[in-house]
């Protein structure tokens, strides 16, 4: 197979200097992690034959019929979103200059088209739903700028890796080692988990059906929340990579940023394996799929994605290698695929999801389920809960105790003596932290991210954080939660005791000038408090001690295995 050539978005050496003078004088537009991966796959031809951020005519094209204008194949949208305070101070023609968050210059663009986006439409259209339980929807609605901006890069710096750096190599560069080794017949193999024994037979099956060599194209870009981290992965494949027959594979990260669009998706990784010189491609019966919906229903149809990159193998010149369910065998020690297996045959359904949870739980993996040498790496990074960091994020109204039971479960915490731990108090926050910020709306959400940024570091980090803000804010806490169970322990308290009880200890008397009219957005009476809808305790105080309560959270945390 002769591939389609690659677009290079790289600038010449010379160009690369005249092009930093004149970014000096262009407006900044800094990128975030999704953008710059989404960058960086534009500027090494990942995304060929996308030359930049997408404009609108190309945008809408991809929403309706999965082509770009040019009638080419693209299912995703590849957009650089922007705020609004930003968009109305651009216009067509005028260039800007990429950036990442530190200011490291990544390239330049030439706008050609800004427009707003149309999440209701994008939603429906790319993940077949508007529920936010799905990370693409989440993104979309929570996260994104609301203007787009689309237009020709030139690419100055490729984002800067300090990891792994011998195999984060370019299509250009992967398809060279092919060549070098006389392979003609290749089959990619993309995975944001590690690859267990279910994974690593299907990679044999898929080489052998494709009479083929492997290409691993592990994710090191944006999954989906609460997946290992590269690091972890990285050591994983690595490990995993001893049991393959010798000059079979080649293992190269891709710095992809996933929309978790399931069907969609899977047409996008078939054509980044074309890229990189694939002849075959595997697609898993739950390709690319984030799981559930918030009713506990799975997004994607079984065989959706299977069925979908079906159709498009002629017109994209690769072919897909597909596979439903592996289940284990007990008896023969061996995996197969589910729908081959004869009925009266006892099997285990187990994926990597499931192994994932034991690993965060502190939980045994079966030892036929992966590879002693995976678990031990995963064990390295996420030890068992009584190892890991957690948080205690105690939240309620003024006057409601929380500070109360969280110096005591600071003083707990301590007399055991197994982990470091901070108390983060509201206002002890405000003060050491937080001193220029005032009690308006806005300051006050910033008052309470700062602490769940602390408290996701001190949680990394192994220790324990005992926060006690009233964070009133469902969407603060929600996101507060999801920054920090990708490394430890979160347990939200709920200290839920009634505004009646709360007026009545005021002793300074905040809540009577609140009634009165002399302070303005106090929480609980002319500023709503959100309660949580589903907190790990929710504790009123009103006839519990203070040494009551929060032992109920002592025992609690002990029942997870944290203590």
């Amino acid at each position: 197979m002769n591939p389609d050539p690659l677009v290079n978005l790289l600038v010449s050496q010379e160009q690369r200097s005249v092009l930093k003078k004149l970014s000096s004088s262009m407006p900044d537009v800094i990128l975030n992690d999704r953008q710059i991966c989404d960058f960086e796959l534009l500027a090494t031809g990942v995304f060929s034959p996308l030359k930049g951020f997408m404009k609108q005519i190309d945008y809408e094209s991809v929403l309706d019929r999965m082509r770009l204008e040019s009638k080419e194949l693209w299912p995703i949208p590849i957009c650089l979103d922007i705020q609004d305070s930003l968009a109305c101070t651009l216009e067509t023609g005028q260039s800007v200059a990429l950036r990442d968050p530190e200011g490291f210059l990544l390239g330049i663009m030439n706008i050609e088209d800004i427009w707003p986006l149309d999440m209701e439409k994008e939603a429906l259209a790319i993940y077949g739903t508007q529920d936010k339980y799905h990370p693409g929807v989440d993104y979309l609605y929570n996260k994104s700028g609301k203007t787009y901006i689309g237009g020709e890069i030139q690419a100055v710096n490729l984002p800067i890796h300090s990891d792994f750096k011998q195999i984060r190599n370019t299509p250009a560069e992967v398809q060279k080692t092919f060549a070098k080794l006389g392979w003609k017949r290749i089959v990619g193999f993309q995975t944001r988990q590690p690859i267990h024994r279910p994974q690593f037979e299907m990679t044999i099956q898929a080489m052998q059906k494709a009479r083929a060599n492997l290409l691993l194209l592990p994710i090191a870009g944006v999954t989906k929340p609460g997946d290992f981290d590269h690091f972890t992965r990285m050591r994983c494949y690595q490990k995993v990579a001893a049991h393959y027959p010798p000059d079979t594979y080649v293992l190269n990260l891709l710095p992809l940023a996933m929309r978790m669009a399931g069907p969609r998706e899977a047409i996008l990784h078939m054509i980044i394996g074309k890229n990189f010189g694939c002849t075959h491609f595997v697609i898993g019966h739950d390709h690319a799929s984030p799981g559930n919906d918030s009713d506990n229903t799975p997004f994607y149809k079984y065989d959706e994605a299977i069925e979908l990159t079906r159709e498009i193998t002629r017109e994209l010149n690769v072919e897909t290698v597909t596979f439903k369910e592996m289940v284990y065998l007990p008896f023969e020690d061996e995996y197969k695929i589910a729908g081959q297996v004869p009925e009266n045959v006892d099997t285990i359904s187990f994926n990597g999801t499931d192994i994932q949870k034991r690993i965060r739980n502190g939980k045994r993996v079966p030892d036929w389920a992966t590879f002693p040498e995976v678990i031990q790496e995963l064990q390295k990074s996420y030890p068992p809960p009584s190892k890991q960091g957690l948080t205690i994020f105690c939240t309620g109204l003024s006057g409601a105790g929380k500070s109360t039971i969280a110096k005591i479960l600071y003083s707990k915490f301590l007399e055991i003596g197994t982990r470091p731990v901070t108390l983060l108090d509201g206002d002890i926050v405000r003060r050491n932290l937080s001193s220029e910020l005032n009690f308006s709306k806005e300051h006050r959400d910033i008052n309470v991210n700062r602490i769940g940024f602390v408290a996701a570091e001190i949680t990394k980090n192994r220790g324990v954080a005992i926060c006690a803000p009233i964070a009133p804010y469902e969407k603060t806490r929600t996101r507060i939660r999801k920054s920090i169970e990708a490394h430890g322990g979160f347990f939200e308290v709920h200290v839920a005791t009634p505004i009646t009880e709360c007026e009545k200890r005021d002793r300074k008397g905040m809540y009577a000038k609140a009634r009165a009219g002399l302070l303005k957005g106090f929480t609980g009476v002319d500023d709503p408090y959100e309660d949580p809808t589903n907190p790990e305790l929710r504790i009123d105080t009103t006839s519990l001690t203070p040494d009551e309560a929060a032992q109920q959270v002592m025992l609690f945390i002990s029942r997870k295995g944290f203590i």
